[in-house]
């Protein structure tokens, strides 16, 4: 009995030792502290909204661009970063339901892709801050004051579009040297169209070429467009900007096989997708750059107080295999300008 009493009271004892105690306190310290970090972090996790007009296909290398840029700024997806995608898939009457769903959210940012969705994300919000991937022509389009000072809650990049058309008929007359006749693929209802064909005309003009103006509103529109081009007996066509066209690429590139009609469009993923050439701002870096507007305005910075930027790069694409079907040989003086070709 006397022996069990001891070793009862050793216990006692050795429970009431001042450095097992602290030992528990720092363990339970310690567990505290995790807790109240992992609250932290979560606090912590931002949601930003992207507002696209077209699909995941058609805007993929610019989203991963832009998913580059966030993630060399320490953003990531899904641990400190929480990105809600809304695609509108071609049906640009949804963009005003899909941005009201991401002001529903709460999002601390809503990125766009182009005028389409950055309008439809400006009926919806005066307050979320609204970063444009790319935008055209955004004092043209009521989107900003100026470049310099937006002065309101959108900001952004600029890709300058419009004033890069009378370059690609530039483009379009030294590969066929003998060009005198050009179709205008355009979409009348697009913001950018008035500054594009403007361009075009100006060039059209330096360089002697008739241009043949087609509307196309729908994507059904676009083969009885190339079908008149070629009774017309058009020697080429330009694409101008248009989300309907991003939607058809893979269209554009055979029926410009099916009409043996050289072409050239505003960016790259149609030579990708098969066309003849594209001369076009890299869309890519400015979507990138579009992560270092939401990184400043997550960290407290303004819309009003970020300065609207353009474009630094610009990217001459070709697809010789397009141009073996069409039957056109590239000439060398082009050729050496290229930054990308297709085999």
């Amino acid at each position: 009995m006397i022996n069990q009493f001891k070793t009862s009271a050793e216990r006692s004892q050795s429970f009431e030792n001042p450095k097992l105690a602290t030992i528990l306190a720092l363990v339970i310290t310690f567990v505290v502290l995790g807790a109240v970090a992992q609250a932290q972090e979560s606090a912590r996790v931002a949601r930003l909204g992207m507002l696209i007009a077209t699909s995941l296909s058609a805007e993929k290398n610019r989203i991963d661009a832009f998913l580059h840029g966030l993630r060399e700024l320490g953003y990531i997806d899904g641990k400190n970063l929480a990105i809600e995608r809304r695609y509108a898939e071609g049906n640009f009457d949804r963009l005003p339901d899909l941005g009201a769903e991401l002001v529903r959210l709460k999002v601390a940012v809503i990125v766009t892709t182009g005028s389409t969705s950055t309008r439809a994300a400006k009926k919806v919000t005066t307050t979320i801050p609204i970063v444009m991937a790319q935008d055209n022509d955004p004092v043209g389009n009521g989107f900003v004051a100026s470049l310099a000072r937006p002065g309101g809650n959108i900001t952004g990049l600029s890709s300058l579009a419009p004033d890069l058309s009378g370059k690609q008929l530039e483009l379009l007359k030294e590969i066929v040297p003998k060009l005198s006749r050009v179709a205008i693929f355009a979409q009348s209802t697009n913001p950018t169209y008035p500054q594009s064909l403007n361009e075009v005309k100006l060039a059209a003009s330096a360089v002697g070429v008739t241009l043949q103006l087609l509307d196309i509103l729908d994507p059904k529109d676009i083969e009885n467009a190339f079908r008149a081009a070629s009774k017309d007996h058009t020697e080429a066509f330009l694409a101008l900007g248009s989300p309907i066209f991003v939607l058809q690429r893979k269209q554009f590139a055979d029926l410009a096989v099916k009409h043996r009609l050289p072409g050239i469009h505003d960016r790259r993923e149609f030579v990708d997708d098969g066309s003849l050439m594209s001369y076009a701002t890299n869309f890519a870096d400015l979507s990138r750059r579009a992560a270092t507007y939401v990184d400043k305005i997550l960290r407290g910075t303004k819309p009003s107080e970020l300065p609207v930027e353009q474009p630094k790069k610009f990217e001459f694409v070709v697809n010789l295999k397009a141009a073996k079907q069409i039957g056109l040989t590239i000439p060398p003086n082009v050729l050496a300008r290229v930054d990308k070709v297709i085999k």
